[in-house]
């Protein structure tokens, strides 16, 4: 699939990962209407493209995202609402709807300024990896605002109560190595090693079965907010739609692998997968 070319965002391939980079550097990525409609087609895009299997988001130059374009976002969109309708949910699209539920492993790699808005997309993916002197940071309060755009709700999924009203009430900015710490990143890295990092990550994913890795985020992100009754029937019916649409036959061969061909261990690594 051809890439396109977008104003506020680039999309490059290489080796199964798609590398989607918000491209505003000047503004250290902040979000304006332009960007969320440029991120919005791309991931639709990078969705359905066979060449991509692992979906790294970051940011152009100093920064991942300085959450949303104080005057752009806000200030220019005031007396227009049709505009700012069609822009805010464009912003949610992609940044949660979109991104959260998105068919393929997603990374935030994250090599710079993370503020506000960015929050969203943060939490959204699957995975995060930052560079160690990376500054996060929930400012509204200094601003009269609070973190708003669904970025209080997400942050009670991915901190610590007290760690989250800390830094939403404080607004207190910190550093990579402190979001590892409060496990809002999976890791900090130095920044000279962040795209090493991730790509030993996307092509630890690249080894395993794609379509188990869809159902796995998928069954766990749902059934976090069902009961067990639920949650057990979910996954039963989960299980059997995946053993049916799995083009691989993964279970099949893995159990085949480790009972008749006695070629694989589970737990100490994936079966062997057959190209295609």
């Amino acid at each position: 699939m051809a890439t396109k070319n977008y104003q506020t965002v680039k999309v490059e391939k290489e080796d199964g990962i798609a590398w989607m980079i918000l491209n505003r550097p000047e503004k250290r990525n902040a979000m304006n209407p332009q960007l969320h409609y440029d991120a919005l087609d791309a991931l639709n895009e990078i969705a359905t493209d066979k060449e991509s299997h692992v979906l790294v988001l970051t940011g152009a130059g100093n920064s991942w995202c300085a959450g949303q374009d104080l005057k752009e976002y806000f200030r220019a969109l005031e007396n227009n609402p049709a505009e700012r309708r069609k822009a805010g949910w464009a912003s949610q699209e992609w940044r949660w709807r979109l991104l959260f539920t998105y068919p393929k492993p997603t990374i935030a790699m994250v090599n710079g300024f993370c503020f506000g808005g960015a929050f969203t997309p943060l939490i959204a993916c699957d995975f995060a990896i930052a560079a160690e002197d990376a500054l996060f940071g929930l400012s509204e309060i200094n601003w009269g605002i609070f973190p708003g755009g669904l970025v209080s709700r997400v942050l009670a999924d991915a901190l610590s109560y007290r760690d989250a009203m800390y830094y939403i009430m404080t607004g207190d900015p910190f550093d990579g190595k402190k979001a590892a710490e409060m496990r809002l990143i999976n890791y900090a890295v130095p920044k000279e090693k962040l795209r090493e990092e991730t790509v030993k990550l996307a092509q630890k994913l690249m080894e395993k079965n794609p379509a188990t890795l869809r159902a796995a985020k998928e069954v766990y992100k749902l059934c976090r907010n069902m009961d067990y009754v639920q949650a057990e029937d979910y996954m039963m019916a989960k299980g059997n739609a995946l053993r049916a649409a799995d083009p691989e036959k993964g279970r099949e061969e893995g159990i085949k692998q480790f009972i008749d061909d006695k070629t694989y261990r589970p737990g100490l690594g994936p079966y062997k997968r057959k190209k295609a």
